[in-house]
């Protein structure tokens, strides 16, 4: 979510989470790609400091090194890629079945809250395991919907049930 955030902050109008599950290799991986600014060769190699922010309402910025030091906590690792104007992509790989690994948490309610929060950004959902892929879209719900809002109360309970229902047998 944290770094979902990062994306708005930075104008994206699109934000794909990729989320990839595969208990054989052991590997679980995270992948949010945005279209938003994008940033320099200089704020790429700083931005797993934790006393760097493009923020100007704190001093520190810890959803990335966090994201890092729990990757790495488990044998992983964490890549960014971004260039001005061509937005970013965050991807950390985790070993899935690793002792250290946190709780993926609930990743529906995530992608339901940010969809709800943020109704013109389009916002992408792919979970990928061994056994199938789901992937949501929350500009072809849009133009499903209509004039519905994506945040009435009901229609959040239907994407948050439709998410968990497509992705719990995967």
């Amino acid at each position: 979510m944290d770094i979902a955030q990062n994306s708005i902050r930075a104008k994206a109008s699109r934000i794909e989470i990729d989320v990839e599950e595969y208990p054989a290799r052991d590997a679980f991986i995270i992948t949010i790609r945005d279209n938003g600014e994008g940033m320099d060769a200089a704020a790429v190699s700083r931005v797993t400091d934790p006393f760097f922010t493009s923020r100007t309402t704190r001093k520190v910025g810890l959803g990335i090194p966090l994201l890092k030091q729990n990757a790495e906590a488990t044998g992983g690792s964490l890549t960014i890629h971004s260039a001005p104007g061509e937005g970013a992509t965050v991807q950390a790989t985790f070993a899935r079945d690793h002792l250290d690994r946190p709780p993926a948490g609930d990743i529906p309610g995530a992608i339901v809250l940010l969809v709800a929060a943020n109704p013109g950004i389009e916002i992408r959902y792919k979970y990928t395991t061994d056994n199938g892929e789901y992937a949501f879209n929350s500009a072809e719900i849009k133009n499903i919907l209509g004039d519905i809002p994506l945040d009435n109360a009901d229609i959040v309970a239907a994407l948050r049930e439709m998410i968990t229902e497509n992705t719990k047998d995967l």
